[in-house]
């Protein structure tokens, strides 16, 4: 149990049977009657984000959450099978859980998750990822670095908007918070 009173940005709590973290938190004292904290939580699971008021020092329970180093190892049908990099037990996570980041997973990277109550909750990937690049129109001699963009295809399937002079076979590096090209990869 933790007390209102102590509550920090980042920090988990479990509230109607689902872990929620707090993005932020104000501590209220108002001229007159109680003091209350304001907090803005945000569902682990889904994503949602909800406002609620609790009274000051009024106690709720802090979630436990447990992090693991995982290796994707290889996809069975539409789920990617993982393997726990301590244990090595084989784990299947389908790619709801992972959200739209999980179209640059490929064979070999290691991820973060996020494990409550013994359910996968979060699964963490890079922020960036070298791919190959598969397939994108040829880029023609003049094109220039500060040209336009072209959509280009990568190993994992993944859909990226490239600059012009990035050809077939090249690897290059992307942002997968926001799907975006950052550079050619080493």
């Amino acid at each position: 149990m933790i007390s209102t009173n102590d509550f920090r940005t980042g920090m988990t709590i479990e509230l109607d049977g689902t872990v929620w973290r707090v993005v932020e938190f104000l501590h209220v004292k108002p001229g007159k009657g109680s003091a209350f904290v304001r907090t803005k939580l945000k569902n682990v699971k889904t994503g949602n984000i909800a406002e609620r008021t609790f009274r000051a020092g009024e106690t709720v329970p802090q979630a436990t959450l447990e992090k693991r180093t995982m290796q994707h190892t290889y996809k069975e049908g539409e789920e990617l099978v993982f393997m726990d990099m301590e244990s090595f037990e084989e784990v299947r996570i389908p790619p709801e859980t992972i959200g739209d980041r999980a179209k640059y997973i490929t064979e070999g990277m290691e991820v973060g998750t996020v494990y409550w109550e013994g359910n996968i909750l979060e699964v963490e990937i890079p922020n960036t990822v070298t791919l190959e690049v598969t397939e994108t129109d040829p880029g023609v001699k003049g094109d220039t670095a500060t040209g336009g963009s072209k959509p280009a295809t990568v190993e994992t399937g993944a859909q990226v908007m490239v600059p012009l002079f990035i050809s077939i076979g090249e690897r290059i590096k992307i942002d997968t918070r926001n799907d975006t090209y950052v550079g050619r990869g080493e």
